[in-house]
């Protein structure tokens, strides 16, 4: 299901294979690109979407910066790649947002559950798309598939 837990565990977060690179350079990022294929299930069912995970110096203490490379109509990340998850906040009001124990597992169980049961109408970052989703719930799933079809096979 997602390619990127593999990656993970094989290098165990990139805080091992970080310190193993040179610690001299503190202006050193880590990135990564990896697809999160989603679920058979829901509005994104058989899309495919690319993720860039960036890691700063200064992770574990703070989140890592995430983006959607992949064009999506969906109410909790905008069409350039902005994601609204609250683990990825440095500081959230409802106390789930980042913490040093956190680690890049569960940015992607995170992620993944953003295309599921964290699929939020409510509070989105892509207004739009929200409210398409409450004046026309089919018309929404259309425009889903479209997207999903040009951009997410």
């Amino acid at each position: 299901m997602l390619t990127l837990a593999s990656k993970l565990k094989r290098d165990d977060g990139l805080k091992g294979s970080r310190t193993s690179a040179t610690a001299s350079d503190s202006t050193r990022r880590v990135s990564v690109r990896d697809r999160l294929l989603v679920k058979d299930e829901g509005y994104y069912q058989g899309g495919k979407f690319q993720f860039e995970t960036e890691v700063p110096d200064a992770y574990n203490m703070v989140p890592p910066k995430v983006k959607c490379l992949t064009r999506i109509w969906h109410p909790n990340i905008t069409e350039t790649g902005d994601i609204c998850l609250s683990l990825l906040r440095e500081h959230s009001i409802d106390g789930t947002g980042w913490a040093p124990t956190r680690t890049l597992k569960d940015v992607v169980w995170g992620l993944n559950s953003l295309f599921t049961d964290l699929l939020n109408f409510d509070d989105p970052l892509n207004i739009e798309a929200a409210e398409h989703h409450l004046r026309d719930k089919e018309d929404f799933r259309n425009k889903v598939e479209d997207y999903i079809k040009r951009y997410a096979r």
